[in-house]
């Protein structure tokens, strides 16, 4: 659904947009919550994720529309701050609610969340200027396949989602495997919001002397690392320390590939960055599916090959990023 929300956002507005997506997951948000089966709580949760969608590249593009080129990567560096400690508290608060049973909450409390999020935004978030006249939702796509930077930042946000929307759930799993419970284990890899957090701000310092590039190079080195020793230990510390390194590796890499999406073809901004976050969790689907068979012999070799995809992704998005800036 991100694509077609970016399409609306250019119709109908952000800030809109944004809007009504969060007020609208309300209905099948808490609907997932009192589910009586199944079928009713999968429906409802495809339905809430689909309205959800809309909240990540809209407020991508109203950043890439409201914050100047110079000072956007600290912009973007600061919604990921943002969204790591809410990961870090929400990792946490589901090994609790786990613990206890109370999975209904977990589905509950973030939709009541985005339904004050909603009002807020509503009264307090200015939309930004558009241009009168823009091109259609077609000509915009059309715009974006014939930019051959855009679609390779997409492929590049493609196999970053594998890397940290896959890759990275397998920790909490792996400490469960050997005894830890739901609690201890959510606490644990919730580490991975707090280092993505504290970490976004020297990731910040550091970009004016490494560049973009260096951003991607770096987070990729330490993505690379954590999930090296993930595999090498799947003790506390062990996957206490991959966590960590993980989410540092988040923060150097993941503002870097966002601000490049916003700025790579300024014109058609929203499509770019709309398709930018849907290969994201594309990429974290895919790469479940791919992964899932080798849980069942053991944790480390899943592991081992995140820490050999993040190499290249680091690598390649380190010269292209460099290419790219050349011209």
């Amino acid at each position: 659904m991100q694509p077609v929300w970016g399409m609306l956002s250019d119709r109908l507005g952000r800030v809109l947009v944004m809007r009504l997506a969060l007020l609208g997951v309300l209905v099948p948000g808490l609907l997932s919550a009192l589910a009586p089966n199944l079928v009713v709580l999968v429906t409802a949760r495809a339905v809430t994720v689909g309205l959800f969608a809309a909240a990540i590249p809209a407020s991508l593009v109203y950043i890439g529309d409201t914050v100047p080129i110079e000072k956007r990567h600290k912009a973007l560096g600061n919604q990921l701050g943002a969204t790591a400690m809410a990961t870090a508290l929400a990792t946490v608060s589901a090994g609790i609610a786990a613990y206890f049973g109370l999975w209904r909450l977990a589905f509950a409390l973030p939709v009541l969340a985005a339904g004050v999020l909603g009002l807020i935004i509503a009264t307090r978030l200015p939309e930004p200027e558009r241009e009168e006249g823009e091109a259609g939702p077609l000509t915009r796509l059309g715009r974006f396949v014939r930019r051959p930077w855009a679609i390779f930042v997409v492929l590049l946000a493609l196999v970053e989602g594998g890397v940290i929307l896959d890759y990275f759930t397998y920790l909490a799993p792996a400490l469960e495997a050997v005894g830890y419970g739901a609690a201890v284990s959510g606490a644990v890899v919730g580490l991975f919001g707090v280092a993505t957090m504290l970490w976004t701000r020297a990731a910040n310092r550091v970009a004016g002397r490494a560049g973009s590039g260096g951003l991607i190079l770096i987070g990729g080195a330490l993505l690379a690392t954590g999930y090296g020793a993930g595999a090498a230990s799947q003790s506390l510390s062990g996957i206490a320390f991959a966590a960590v390194l993980v989410g540092e590796g988040f923060a150097f890499m993941h503002p870097a590939l966002q601000s490049w999406a916003t700025e790579v073809a300024p014109e058609v901004r929203a499509t770019v960055v709309s398709f930018f976050a849907a290969a994201l969790f594309v990429g974290g689907g895919l790469t479940t599916a791919a992964a899932a068979p080798f849980a069942e012999t053991g944790y480390p070799l899943i592991f081992v090959l995140a820490s050999l995809t993040a190499v290249p992704l680091g690598l390649i998005g380190y010269f292209a990023r460099r290419r790219c800036a050349r011209g």
